[in-house]
């Protein structure tokens, strides 16, 4: 079945293919009347899709990460594009190209995880060595990290997206370290590495992007602390030698304080050279990403310039048209 994109649907286009519903929701206006408020996705973008005057019986025909076929006409709305839709349609599985709806690259994994093992091998710390291997040897967790996200929005918000957004960090780290004599290589770039390794388990990546129960109720940053004891426990058995405690320490403090500050979700400050220097580079990978972003799905009719993005408290500049 013919289908434009999302990323290059365009103001005033008339619609009739189908979507994902990545979300859903059942609302009633001021005056009363209830319309759905749908968040359509496939492996380009997502788009906010609305249909007025709809009730019930529409909304309980199809579920969350159901496709739909939907008709409809996109238009500009408050600065963003949307499709107003006249009617929806839930639709087989087998009736969609899975290609059109798929975003894992599987060979961009492929890439990414060859180059993490690349850096990960240039560790010449013997423990912090054995404590890599012990996660790179474990085949279930590396088919996790290799298709789970990063986020549910904002950054690296696709499958494969955590593996990028951490060998980014990787590459940063061996940029920068070696300009700062007192910061230790070997465990800023484990830190790069650990950071986030909870988003496996925080993150359901399959279908729409969402937090686990285990997610919500304990978060990534816990679970990457309790990971990362479990892998010192198999680096002891394996190599017979006594991880350091300060060592342990010392990492466990990376993963605490990676986001900064408390308000951001930090237990703790970064109080290391190694963890202030993580958190930067995790602030400039995550930032430039999202930013990226926003330029490449703003459609804005000023060429050189975004839509102001509240999130940001800003337009962005694009580049002379």
């Amino acid at each position: 079945m013919s289908r434009t994109a999302i990323h290059d649907l365009a103001d005033g286009m008339t619609l009739a293919q189908p979507f994902q519903a990545a979300d859903k929701q059942l609302r009633v206006n001021r005056q009363g009347g209830k319309y759905i408020l749908l968040k359509l996705s496939d492996r380009s973008g997502t788009i906010v899709g609305m249909m007025w005057n709809a009730d019930e019986t529409t909304f309980d025909t199809f579920d969350r990460g159901d496709y739909i076929h939907c008709t409809g006409r996109t238009q500009i709305h408050n600065g963003s594009l949307q499709v107003i839709l006249t009617e929806i349609q839930r639709m087989d599985p087998a009736e969609v190209d899975q290609s059109d709806f798929d975003r894992f690259d599987a060979t961009q994994a492929d890439n990414n995880f060859t180059r993490l093992r690349e850096l990960l091998a240039t560790i010449s710390q013997p423990a912090l060595h054995a404590l890599a291997q012990s996660y790179l040897n474990d085949e279930s967790f590396v088919q996790s990290f290799r298709q789970a996200a990063a986020a549910v929005s904002n950054h690296h918000a696709y499958p494969g997206g955590l593996l990028e957004h951490t060998v980014n960090m990787m590459e940063l780290v061996r940029l920068i370290s070696p300009r700062y004599a007192k910061v230790d290589t070997d465990l800023l770039l484990m830190g790069a590495f650990l950071h986030d390794l909870g988003k496996i388990d925080e993150l359901r990546a399959s279908g729409e992007i969402s937090y686990t129960d285990r997610g919500q109720l304990v978060g990534h940053i816990v679970i990457g602390v309790q990971r990362l004891g479990e892998k010192i426990a198999e680096t002891e058995a394996t190599t017979g030698q006594k991880f350091s405690t300060g060592l342990r320490h010392q990492l466990e403090h990376l993963i605490v304080s990676h986001h900064g500050v408390l308000e951001y979700g930090s237990p703790k400050i970064p109080v290391t050279l190694e963890a202030v220097a993580l958190h930067h580079i995790d602030n400039l990978d995550a930032k430039l990403a999202s930013y990226s972003s926003i330029i490449d799905s703003d459609i804005a009719a000023d060429g050189n310039w975004t839509n102001y993005t509240p999130s940001i408290g800003r337009k962005l500049w694009k580049g002379d048209s």
